[in-house]
């Protein structure tokens, strides 16, 4: 089982793309198909709530619920692991200290820029490799 916390970006990605061959839409669907499981606290749950209901994104409350509701059923909730890392903001602290509480996690993100460059911090299309390489 492969576990990683899913930066938000990486699912308004998902949601916004038109590709479906796209790595966001094969993260998410990965994370639908139970090939990923997600990990997640009530901050991320919260951030992904208020994010993907921004008015600018037009995303149906419907899907929204379904992906949230997938995440919290089939994800693990999981408590933080403080970090003394520096990062440019602070509000993605929260995704680097929960992956960081289970070994062998991973945080997917298209914004590698922000986080500390650390072999768990991992673009979609470098989770898909990983997912390949387990798969065979």
């Amino acid at each position: 089982m492969i576990y990683a916390v899913i930066d938000t970006n990486v699912i308004v990605s998902a949601m916004l793309t038109r590709h479906s061959d796209a790595a966001t839409a094969k993260i998410l669907n990965a994370i639908i198909e139970n090939e990923i499981t997600a990990l997640y606290n009530d901050e991320i749950i919260q951030e992904y709530k208020e994010v993907l209901h921004r008015k600018k994104f037009g995303f149906p409350k419907q899907i929204i619920d379904k992906i949230i509701e997938r995440i919290h059923k089939q994800g693990i909730s999981t408590p933080r692991t403080h970090s003394d890392e520096v990062f440019p903001d602070p509000k993605d602290v929260v995704f680097y200290e929960v992956a960081m509480s289970k070994e062998d996690a991973y945080l997917v993100t298209g914004n590698i820029k922000h986080f500390p460059q650390k072999p768990i911090v991992v673009t979609p299309a470098e989770m898909l490799e990983i997912l390949q390489g387990r798969q065979t």
